[in-house]
């Protein structure tokens, strides 16, 4: 028999906020967390602008060797990871350490060293003065094996890739595991560090990212009529996923139960998405079932929306094919708006919004748009402008990637 899992512990490292109650506040206000890029000089790129972390120093979490072997996005997934685990309060000694595993996710790794250290072999000339720790730091699969080591943890461990549908990959694993009884306890999410000149300059070469770099805070803008690509964002969101029965006898809080997670594939193009959302309508489809629910139970839709000019129309495509000729009762909203899109590390600060929402009954804001695109119909409602006051009982996070991935998460109320 399968079992039932729930959400314990919940962790962040945003540009909205360094923990969860601070970028908490700041989602529900409707506050921007984008400006112009500090990391590096931007000047001559075609988009200038980023949400990035804000007074985050890491050696405050960090000891000085491990900042050493440690490249941005690892760093980011222990410092969220840390907040979850915390926030979960399970006992470790009590517990059989193979039990507890880790399954995190990053769309582009440690591409911050990758960078750094192929500038540096380039102005020397070539002379191959790597740094040892070069491989380490950039391995996609490092975070999960750190937070393995700084914890203890020694049941399964190992990193999802789906580009920007990782998270919910990940979150959908570690739902697995648990619920076949092969383990107690997940630690899962996702962490990126994606302010890099090669990719804000590979993704602007793109024309992915919006280039209003006059006005970074009203850049993000999903749905409206005059958005011009999404806003990169960087930092981490972690979940702790417990069997239900383990949390409940421990006396632990839980933020929701995860009812269903499912993964499709458009099979359709490199980037783009399918432009009538036939594989997110199938993926949402399917992880409405395994929660026994239809798309007329849903309350609220953490959308994954990056403020593109296709993937939010097929985005609203899939819902409505889903829907069929009712009316649904879900309201949606676009949180990266605020946030920035964090790639691989979105599905999993939008799993923490979404469960946040359900715990508050209060549904965040799509900031900026003004003007709904005329293809969105009227009858859709889509939370724009201030948070709304409302009973969420079931709230359903999509996530789609380049390369055609699409990962959804069903949360329910306990």
């Amino acid at each position: 028999m399968l079992k039932r899992v729930v959400v314990t512990g919940i962790g962040v490292l945003t540009p909205l906020g360094n923990e969860v109650n601070t970028f908490w506040q700041n989602v529900v206000a409707g506050k921007s967390a984008a400006g112009p890029i500090t990391r590096f000089d931007a000047s001559l790129f075609r988009t200038q602008l980023a949400c990035e972390l804000k007074d985050f120093d890491p050696s405050a979490f960090i000891d000085r060797g491990m900042l050493k072997r440690t490249d941005l996005f690892t760093q980011y997934a222990l410092v969220a990871s840390d907040e979850a685990i915390r926030d979960s309060g399970f006992d470790l000694a009590a517990m059989d350490p193979f039990d507890v595993g880790v399954i995190w996710g990053s769309g582009q790794g440690g591409l911050d060293t990758y960078e750094e250290q192929v500038v540096e072999y380039a102005r020397g000339n070539g002379s191959p003065r790597f740094s040892p720790f070069f491989i380490p730091k950039l391995l996609v699969n490092m975070a999960s094996g750190m937070i393995s080591i700084r914890h203890g943890y020694m049941g399964i461990n190992y990193t999802a890739v789906s580009a920007c549908a990782t998270s919910n990959t990940a979150i959908m694993d570690a739902f697995n595991y648990i619920r076949l009884g092969k383990a107690k306890i997940m630690v899962t999410g996702g962490s990126e560090a994606g302010i890099t000149p090669a990719s804000i300059g590979g993704f602007a070469a793109m024309k992915a990212m919006s280039v209003r770099n006059d006005d970074p805070a009203h850049a993000s803008r999903p749905f409206d009529v005059s958005r011009d690509g999404f806003v990169m964002g960087e930092g981490a969101g972690a979940l702790v996923l417990e069997e239900y029965e383990h949390a409940v006898k421990r006396g632990a809080k839980i933020y929701g139960e995860v009812g269903g997670a499912a993964m499709t594939a458009d099979a359709y193009h490199m980037t783009s998405t399918h432009p009538e959302g036939l594989g997110a309508a199938k993926a949402m489809q399917l992880a409405l079932e395994e929660a026994g629910l239809t798309i007329a139970d849903v309350d609220y839709l953490n959308a994954h929306a990056t403020s593109t000019p296709v993937g939010d129309l097929s985005e609203i495509h899939a819902v409505l094919n889903l829907a069929g000729d009712t009316k649904p009762k879900l309201k949606v909203s676009a949180t990266k708006s605020m946030t920035g899109h964090l790639l691989g590390a979105a599905g999993a600060i939008e799993a923490v919004i979404t469960l946040l929402a359900m715990r508050d009954s209060v549904i965040p804001p799509t900031i900026n748009t003004t003007e709904l695109d005329p293809a969105i119909p009227a009858h859709l409602q889509i939370v724009t402008g201030k948070a709304l006051p409302a009973e969420v009982n079931v709230a359903m996070s999509n996530t789609f990637g380049f390369g055609g991935h699409n990962g959804i998460v069903v949360f329910k109320k306990i």
